[in-house]
């Protein structure tokens, strides 16, 4: 037996359409589900992206097949969506482009680049080119 990738990624926001047009402008990830509480976004390779509203997850989600335990998220959080090395400058425009502050660039010593830049709620979003770590 062995795990296989983090399947889903979730964020908890105070605005959910604004949070889900930011996303759908700059990433044009496909929308898969949602509702008054969620939106679930294609995020490449087998990657499932969740922007929940806050405060909406605090009670159970009875579906017909389960239940979905109650959950929620505070603060900031970081996570980083992988890029191609030859595509860098290209996402680094379009942020631009699109008004969202670089707030840091690293050059990584295994030869990878991330730019970081923060969302609407303050998430800390890094975009990386392989390299970052030994397995990618």
């Amino acid at each position: 037996m062995k795990v296989h990738g983090v399947l889903e990624t979730a964020i908890y926001v105070d605005d959910l359409q604004i949070a889900i047009d930011f996303y759908q402008r700059l990433f044009e990830f496909e929308i898969m589900a949602e509702d008054q509480r969620f939106c679930a976004m294609n995020a490449g390779d087998r990657s499932v992206f969740l922007i929940f509203k806050r405060g909406a997850t605090h009670t159970a989600a009875h579906l017909e097949g389960g239940v979905i335990p109650p959950h929620d998220g505070d603060g900031p959080v970081h996570f980083a969506f992988a890029i191609e090395r030859d595509d860098f400058e290209k996402w680094e425009a379009r942020l631009i482009a699109n008004g969202v502050e670089i707030e840091s660039r690293v050059s990584w010593p295994r030869g990878g680049e991330s730019l970081y830049f923060r969302d609407p709620d303050n998430h800390v979003l890094e975009l990386a080119t392989p390299g970052i770590w030994p397995i990618y």
